[in-house]
């Protein structure tokens, strides 16, 4: 077992694990780190607390201290000077005509780099726009191409549900979506009620996928055939989330429900079958 923090360096953001060493650092301190892209700022997420080694990759970097007053206002004038040259780089890019789509700038917290973070359909040859910036920021620049999903969680905004989105306001990762899971459900195949505005597939269509996998498993499927105490019928409708089935039964010409802890208890549905 390793002692370790979490921190996030973005809201929303991947969470890196650091060693804390001596120190006790709770939730929502800040602390200054170092990264692969050099001393960073980052606000803690998870306090001191032992997770298997396993669960990390050795060896940690150490924090470096607590965050102070200084560091915050460092913190602060970069988003300042980050908007100013959002406003460079955008002259720029239409100067020497590129096709791109700037979409954010980000100082490091050192100063030692900016990140211009952009979309495209294709590749950009971006050389001359480089040498421009870095001929006025006298220091290191990234352009860094990514895709619509990060723009989302970049710019954020509102979903069709009303709420803000789920991957700028508390996703970390984004995890693999598929229009399976939107047939798993019996959702409306339109690509306009189950897209988000990164115009992928909602991320939230993960969220009762594995409800939703367990429950098919323990269902009969539409049109089985079953049998009843009133007879055999003939699965004619499931409510999956409730374990709810509708079964027709010819015999009496109505239509039955039964949860599936009673087709369990009656002997229709086989218990192995559920687990």
């Amino acid at each position: 077992m390793v002692e370790v923090i979490g921190v996030r360096f973005k809201k929303a953001g991947k969470i890196y694990y650091f060693d804390p060493g001596q120190m006790k650092i709770v939730k929502d301190d800040y602390v200054i780190v170092e990264t692969v892209r050099g001393i960073e700022f980052g606000k803690v997420v998870i306090s001191n607390k032992k997770v298997d080694e396993e669960d990390v990759v050795l060896p940690l970097k150490k924090v470096i201290r607590l965050a102070n007053e200084k560091d915050k206002l460092s913190v602060a004038e970069n988003q300042e000077n980050s908007q100013e040259a959002y406003r460079v780089c955008q002259e720029k890019i239409q100067q020497h005509n590129l096709d791109m789509n700037l979409v954010d700038v980000e100082y490091t917290f050192d100063r030692n780099k900016v990140i211009f973070y952009f979309t495209s359909d294709g590749r950009v040859d971006f050389r001359d726009l480089v040498k421009d910036l870095a001929s006025i920021f006298k220091t290191r620049i990234e352009l860094r191409q990514i895709g619509v999903r990060d723009e989302a969680k970049l710019l954020g905004g509102i979903g069709p549900c009303g709420r803000m989105l789920c991957c700028s306001t508390f996703l970390g990762d984004f995890e693999p979506v598929s229009i399976k899971m939107a047939k798993d459900q019996n959702l409306s195949l339109n690509p306009a009620k189950i897209s988000g505005l990164c115009g992928r597939l909602m991320c939230c269509l993960k969220y009762e996928n594995d409800d939703y996998e367990t429950a098919k498993k323990q269902l009969p499927d539409l049109g089985e055939h079953v049998k009843t105490p009133y007879g055999k019928g003939k699965v004619v409708g499931l409510n999956i989330l409730e374990r709810i089935i509708q079964i027709e039964i010819p015999d009496k010409e109505k239509v039955i429900e039964y949860t599936l802890d009673e087709l369990i208890n009656e002997g229709v549905i086989n218990t192995q079958a559920t687990e």
